[in-house]
């Protein structure tokens, strides 16, 4: 019984289609985070934190109680993920304790317990810890994780594009400091000093300071002009990436779609199977049609 319990409350909590609750508890953790990051945002705010600080203190307490009830029941629940030959309960729960989105989790809470045993930490950070629960919706966004996953694919394009930044950087500031240094050593004095203009320019295409040699303008334009270059190479390379993960998405539900209609009898669990692929994936049910259509047309071309 408690077993069993212990995969429904797992299956809730990861999104399963099958289980009507799993939808809810996702909107309600949703709404709770938003309400919490709006929260942080009024609160520092001098004007509204004098008149309504009660009422932030016991949102921040109640909703502190909310996660930490969420990350408890998900440990515990995660102990059924693997059977006692795959690894038993601590592996699963080994394995969210650690993951990113476990560490989230554990975050999402750990500025108010790390605020009541140091009182006198500046509450500027605990801001700022308290806003990382809006990485929580991560979990809930699959565009999010497709870019995440997207970059991972493409890291070594992403590192010789880095590369690159860092040689263009380097040059940049070297030139600069040389052409301005004598004139305005405030900010190119040192190499380090122009460096911090260069990544400026290339990221921003200005550098907050007008070069006053021809020389330093020169240099300050083909800075610009490589920072358009190096943006135009980074958009590339992610539009390349996001495309790639939509197209081994489609071909991996279409796989699944093949395996599922291969005896013509769609069971329960298999419908449910490809809905979550289709939720995960993102795919439109005009998607799902195409596809179904072209495997008819092949059965229809092969009998």
């Amino acid at each position: 019984m408690l077993g069993k319990l212990q995969k429904t409350v797992m299956e809730i909590l990861a999104g399963a289609p099958h289980q009507p609750l799993s939808r809810y508890v996702e909107w309600m953790i949703t709404v709770v985070v938003l309400v919490n990051c709006s929260a942080v945002i009024l609160d520092s705010v001098p004007e509204i934190h004098a008149e309504h600080k009660e009422f932030f203190h016991e949102l921040e307490f109640w909703s502190v109680m909310f996660f930490t009830v969420e990350y408890i029941l998900r440990v515990w629940s995660l102990g059924a993920r693997f059977t006692p030959e795959e690894g038993g309960a601590w592996k699963g729960r080994r394995g969210y304790v650690f993951s990113a989105f476990g560490l989230v989790d554990f975050f999402a809470t750990a500025p108010h317990y790390v605020h009541m045993f140091f009182p006198g930490l500046d509450l500027r950070i605990l801001r700022v810890l308290r806003l990382l629960r809006i990485l929580k919706l991560s979990k809930y966004n699959t565009a999010l994780q497709d870019l995440f996953q997207a970059v991972y694919a493409e890291r070594r394009a992403f590192g010789s594009a880095a590369f690159l930044l860092l040689i263009s950087t380097v040059v940049s500031a070297s030139l600069m400091h040389f052409a301005e240094g004598h004139e305005q050593p405030e900010f190119f004095g040192s190499i380090p000093h122009a460096i911090y203009w260069s990544i400026v320019t290339i990221t921003s295409g200005y550098g907050n300071v007008e070069p006053v040699t021809k020389a330093g303008e020169v240099i300050a334009l083909l800075t610009g002009f490589l920072g358009v270059c190096m943006a135009a190479i980074m958009t590339g390379i992610v539009a390349s990436a996001f495309a790639t993960q939509l197209s081994r998405k489609k071909s991996a539900y279409l796989l699944q779609l093949r395996k599922v209609l291969e005896d013509g009898v769609v069971s329960d669990a298999e419908r449910n199977t490809l809905k979550h692929l289709q939720t995960q994936y993102r795919l439109s049910d005009a998607d799902v049609k195409k596809m179904v259509d072209e495997i008819n047309a092949e059965k229809a071309a092969q009998s």
